[in-house]
């Protein structure tokens, strides 16, 4: 999440270390040894109410609030449901799928996620072209619900790291008109000033509704929101009677 420290990857591999050593002030062993921006990140986390009762009410990351926050306003995950989350690590979103009654839940990610109860997860690059089928096989169905929370490696060029970005969100777009079910909705994390025209079009000539969302769990100095399309209209490109 771009508001927090770098855990999901969906370009290459990390050179080392796991999901949960990075999430935490234990690796930094003594404050010189800290980057500026490691500083602060581990100042935020101290002083973030969200981080505090996520560890209280067992939830993997703060990011378990973001999903809940959008599923209370807009119901996208229904009992019964079929749910995939790309770019799961650590496994939060997961978390709030299951517990709210999806019945199939499939995550993806380059990093290893510890197992959970009501998922079935995979660690793989979702930009391969054969991962597609491997998590709808494993689904046993369409989907009513598609997570994106990707976020490519940043090389500190702007533009190119926009383009990247773009590129995770057109891939998980792309996938979604793919396989979604009629009716089915799309959530992917983006960026203010982040999106093309040609995406926006992309997801309103497929989905009934697009609009931007930001939950309070994104840090208000972030440019972080998240993409929120519903009412995929199908591989016919009609929406759904109660989609109109």
């Amino acid at each position: 999440m771009t508001d927090e420290p770098p855990r999901k990857r969906m370009v290459h591999l990390p050179t080392g270390g796991t999901a949960a050593g990075r999430a935490g002030p234990k690796r930094l062993k003594t404050a010189k040894e800290r980057t500026p921006s490691s500083q602060a990140w581990l100042e935020r986390q101290i002083n973030d109410p969200f981080v505090t009762e996520a560890k209280a009410k067992g939830y993997r990351s703060r990011a378990a609030f973001k999903l809940a926050e959008i599923d209370d306003r807009y119901g996208l995950i229904r009992r019964g449901a079929r749910v995939i989350d790309l770019g799961c690590a650590p496994g939060g979103w997961l978390q709030i799928a299951v517990q709210r009654g999806a019945a199939g839940v499939v995550g993806v990610d380059l990093l290893a996620v510890d197992p959970l109860t009501g998922a079935d997860i995979i660690q793989a690059d979702f930009t391969d072209p054969d991962c597609g089928a491997r998590l709808m096989e494993l689904l046993g169905g369409a989907p009513d619900l598609i997570l994106s929370d990707m976020a490519p490696n940043t090389t500190g060029h702007r533009q190119t790291d926009h383009l990247r970005i773009v590129g995770l969100i057109e891939t998980a777009v792309e996938f979604a008109i793919t396989v979604l079910k009629p009716g089915g909705a799309f959530v992917s994390k983006a960026f203010q000033g982040g999106e093309t025209a040609g995406l926006l079009a992309l997801l309103k000539t497929n989905f009934a509704n697009v609009r931007h969302v930001k939950p309070k769990a994104s840090r208000a100095e972030s440019s972080e929101l998240y993409l929120l399309a519903t009412g995929f209209k199908g591989r016919g490109g009609e929406p759904p009677p109660q989609a109109r």
